[in-house]
């Protein structure tokens, strides 16, 4: 699960480490492995919002994901556990929300986890008895699924062009994973239904768009309006040049609506995650006090007929 934090330049520290990848690229690997050549520093980067296209959006992202996958882990890692499957930052379980199906019914299903970063979701759809297949353009967050285990497959590529043949899937699932970093999602949503099985189900969640309204922050300043939520300008991140080195996209609740349709899927069910009492974290722009005001996440449950 990756939730953005949009307000400003990233802060975060650019990885020492240098492992061998996971696997060496292969044909269905268009972008470097490691992000763009000369990639600065992430607190070079500048914010601004201007168009970026599907190539530059992918290239950035995973050069991104690649560098900070070690700090995402370090910060988030707990509260994601190794083997849970999180929705969101509202710590919606699917254990208890069954968006997928009853846990019992999951036994024997092959399951496609899109954007699976250190595969928790995977590692959790494993222990029910399903076969998960754990998919993430970042090498490094695949590394870490690869330092906490598990016997299921580990593939590197984009959503965009999923190396997979037709009706490959009786599941597919997304935890923030790919659709919000995406300049073309109907081209993602056309893929994961080709690879889906009739009757197949796709779940995905992402920030909720109303969020775009608002100040990335998780105090008072965050729960007043600073810009149009119909302004679906890319914010983008970039280098002294001009190269992207983070890309997010929006779209409205009737734009992704209209995606899912657009991808021959049909919308069974639109969750809006209210806040727990439980919950007392902050996850950037993620908070008690903004989560029990405005959501934060929207979940949207998709199946193939």
């Amino acid at each position: 699960m990756t939730p953005p934090e949009r307000v400003a330049p990233r802060r975060l520290r650019k990885s020492t480490t240098r492992e061998p990848i996971i696997q060496e690229p292969d044909v269905h690997e268009t972008v470097e492995a490691h992000g763009a050549p000369g990639a600065p520093e992430a607190d070079e980067a500048e914010a601004t919002r201007r168009e970026a296209g599907v190539t530059e959006s992918s290239r950035a992202n995973r050069g991104w994901w690649d560098r900070n996958a070690d700090e995402y882990q370090i910060e988030h890692g707990t509260f994601l556990g190794d083997d849970r499957f999180v929705w969101c930052p509202e710590g919606l379980d699917e254990v208890e929300a069954e968006l997928l199906g009853p846990p019992e019914e999951l036994k024997g299903k092959d399951v496609l986890e899109i954007g699976a970063g250190a595969a928790q979701c995977a590692r959790w759809l494993a222990a029910q008895g399903a076969r998960p297949v754990a998919l993430d353009v970042s090498h490094r967050q695949l590394q870490h699924a690869l330092r906490i285990g598990g016997s299921f497959p580990l593939v590197c590529a984009d959503a965009g062009d999923l190396p997979f043949a037709d009706a490959s899937f009786d599941l597919a699932c997304s935890a923030y994973g790919a659709l919000p970093f995406v300049a073309d999602p109907v081209r993602v949503l056309r893929e994961v239904r080709r690879v889906l099985r009739p009757g197949g189900r796709f779940v995905f969640s992402v920030t909720h768009p109303i969020r775009w309204a608002f100040p990335d922050e998780p105090g008072p300043e965050g729960l007043s309006v600073s810009g149009s939520y119909f302004d679906r300008t890319p914010y983008v991140e970039q280098d002294e040049e001009g190269r992207a080195v983070y890309v997010e996209h929006h779209r409205t609740i009737g734009d992704r609506v209209r995606d899912v349709v657009a991808a021959d899927l049909r919308l069974v069910d639109l969750v809006e995650p209210e806040w727990p009492a439980w919950n007392t974290s902050e996850w950037g722009g993620w908070s008690p006090l903004r989560g029990n005001l405005i959501p934060g996440t929207a979940i949207f449950v998709c199946e193939r007929d």
